[in-house]
């Protein structure tokens, strides 16, 4: 906010070639109350001392020999890059003030000086130029701002985490932590994939391919977020989301089933709506995972562990159409879900696990 204050002490030039004028402008704008006033009869230093003071208005006059003040004028725009000129000019001409203003000139004063005239327009100038400065500190700032934003949702990590970071202002590559990890003892992991998405994709542009991952994957965050799951990625065509972090939940496994069948109800939809015929290959698997955010210059948010690993071959082993779940996931859910038993399985790297085909909700 533009106080009188700021207008006051707002720094001022005067150039004229004639003593007397800037004698009588001096004494008139010290009087007002203006603190910040030099002057020059040397219109070739307007320039360097603008260059070096930056002021926020320069009262020129038009015809001084040597350099005339629309000279003046034209070496103070290369100057400001903005296009702006914090020029006043004085003229006892005519016909220069129509010039001056197509020149760049923000407004003008005839001589000889009506001093009420002089003080209204330096008053009512430096107020415009005030705020036009302030509003381009405000621009700058928020495209900093954003900035900021834009690196940040590159990879925005949970808000539980994120409480944890720096503080915004401070997120340089330097600052942010190279691991910020924390062990949670129950949780479930919920891997799903489109099946054959490479082959479909192979009729697809690259701008159709895209439109439909991001299609689905956005019914996909609506519906984790509903559950209260935490997404945690999507890798090509495959999406991962975790029940019971950042913030624990006792109904973990039961948050992410309904999310299993939410999102086999998702691609039903799709399918109507779009007449594709894709379809959902789901895992999901319950225990321990470690969790966190790795990187420097991009927040990742990711699980490791055992559990990790087997749930991702839940969902690789598993069938079209269907949702595979360990015993230790089956073992944690009760009546609300029904359940057809696989049986044993082999699993890539790992002994034949006994897993479940999570099938529906009851009623």
């Amino acid at each position: 906010m533009i106080t009188a204050r700021d207008i006051y002490s707002a720094r001022i030039l005067i150039v004229d070639d004639q003593a007397a004028n800037i004698t009588l402008l001096e004494q008139t704008l010290h009087g007002a109350g203006y603190s910040a006033v030099t002057s020059t009869q040397t219109p070739r230093e307007v320039a360097d001392l603008h260059g070096r003071n930056r002021y926020d208005l320069i009262l020129l006059d038009l015809q001084m020999p040597g350099l005339s003040g629309f000279q003046v004028m034209d070496e103070l725009k290369r100057l400001e890059a903005g296009g702006y000129l914090p020029v006043l000019v004085l003229t006892a001409q005519p016909e220069h003030k129509l010039r001056a203003l197509q020149a760049g000139a923000r407004d003008f004063v005839s001589k000889p000086f009506d001093l009420a005239e002089v003080l209204m327009r330096v008053f009512n100038m430096l107020e415009v130029r005030l705020l036009h400065l302030e509003a381009k500190r405000l621009h700058a700032q928020v495209l900093a701002e954003q900035n900021v934003s834009e690196r940040l949702l590159l990879n925005v990590p949970p808000r539980a985490i994120a409480q944890n970071l720096p503080g915004r202002a401070e997120i340089t590559a330097d600052s942010c932590p190279k691991v910020l990890a924390e062990t949670y003892p129950e949780v479930t992991v919920l891997f799903a994939d489109i099946v054959d998405f490479a082959r479909f994709s192979d009729g697809l542009g690259a701008e159709a391919l895209v439109g439909v991952l991001n299609d689905l994957f956005g019914r996909f965050d609506r519906c984790a977020e509903a559950r209260g799951l935490e997404k945690i990625k999507t890798s090509g065509d495959s999406y991962m989301a975790a029940a019971g972090l950042p913030v624990p939940a006792a109904d973990h496994p039961v948050r992410a089933a309904h999310l299993a069948l939410d999102l086999m109800e998702v691609m039903e939809q799709f399918n109507r709506q779009s007449l594709y015929k894709l379809k959902l290959r789901i895992g999901l698997n319950t225990g321990a995972v470690v969790a966190g955010i790795v990187g420097r210059r991009k927040f990742v948010y990711d699980l490791w562990g055992e559990v990790v690993h087997t749930a991702s071959r839940m969902e690789s082993s598993g069938l079209p159409g269907r949702i595979q779940v360990t015993d230790a996931t089956r073992e944690r859910l009760g009546e609300p879900f029904l359940f057809e038993e696989r049986g044993p399985v082999k699993v890539a790297g790992r002994e034949a696990m006994h897993t479940w085909f999570l099938h529906s909700r009851q009623g």
